[in-house]
């Protein structure tokens, strides 16, 4: 299974679980007097839009370069991870609103059972972040990484969902907002993850050098290559799950321009080989001096 064909199939993984999870925690807060549930479903019901927008980016992402994309279409996937953000900035300031609103009003006690809900959401949403952000990782997918970080932030809501209804339900009359406070609560630690997917996704997008580990094994490679001396400048960027090359390699002087040719050829075939993640490679020979 390809890299993209793994993002795709965790990324439909995660719509599944958050349509099923958005369902009964709406429930449960409804019936259950809690607002800090009702405020969670809400955030994960913009899981599921923003999973839809990921997996969106992925397919698009994945198409093939063409005359009007020689690069390909890479940066779409920090695009969608910009728009992602977006979803989660805005459902975390509706949540604070209500919260604010609810916190002034007076209401009814959360119901103890609802604990019971939460508890099974919050180990789910956590091992769920774990295993997605793993696959993210193991791809280099920065929209996939932010969809993992909307599990996390969905368990954090939930465990502030929990502490809330649990002082709510255990002190009794006059902390009927303490459900409230935890929305709010989380509506903060959801602006703060929006920053957390935002500035890698940035840094995509504007060529940022983040790479050195990557530019150390890069510069490893080519010195296997037959007839390459050493390496100068090396630039990386990233796009998508790909990440493009530009490398001067440096060759004995005294070769004529067709074995300098082959050699870059051959360098090039080789970084491909042996470093899968590596898209456009552009190879750049210097004479030795």
């Amino acid at each position: 299974m390809t890299n993209e064909q793994t993002a795709i199939r965790t990324t439909i993984i995660s719509i599944a679980g958050n349509i099923c999870l958005a369902i009964l925690k709406a429930i449960a807060g409804i019936f259950g007097n809690s607002y800090a549930l009702i405020a969670d479903a809400i955030e994960s019901t913009t899981d599921i839009f923003s999973s839809l927008l990921v997996l969106f980016g992925l397919r698009y992402a994945n198409k093939p370069a063409d005359s009007n994309h020689p690069y390909g279409h890479g940066r779409a996937e920090p695009l969608v991870t910009f728009i992602v953000v977006c979803f989660l900035v805005v459902s975390a300031i509706f949540i604070a609103y209500k919260s604010i609103l609810n916190i002034g009003t007076p209401h009814d006690l959360p119901e103890s059972w609802t604990l019971l809900v939460l508890l099974p959401l919050i180990i789910w949403k956590e091992i769920s972040f774990r295993l997605v952000m793993k696959k993210a990782k193991e791809i280099n997918s920065s929209s996939l990484k932010a969809d993992a970080w909307h599990h996390r932030s969905d368990a954090v809501t939930s465990v502030a969902a929990f502490i809330g209804i649990s002082i709510a339900v255990y002190f009794g009359k006059g902390y009927e907002s303490a459900d409230d406070w935890a929305a709010l609560f989380a509506s903060g630690f959801i602006i703060y993850n929006s920053y957390l997917i935002f500035r890698p996704a940035l840094g995509e997008i504007m060529d940022e050098n983040l790479h050195e580990d990557l530019i150390a094994e890069i510069r490893k490679v080519a010195l296997t290559v037959d007839g390459i001396l050493a390496t100068e400048k090396c630039f990386v960027r990233k796009a998508g799950m790909k990440y493009h090359v530009d490398l001067h390699a440096v060759v004995d002087a005294t070769i004529t321009v067709k074995r300098g040719h082959d050699i870059s050829h051959k360098l090039k075939d080789t970084l491909r080989a042996q470093i899968p993640q590596l898209g456009h490679v552009l190879i750049h020979i210097e004479p030795s001096e």
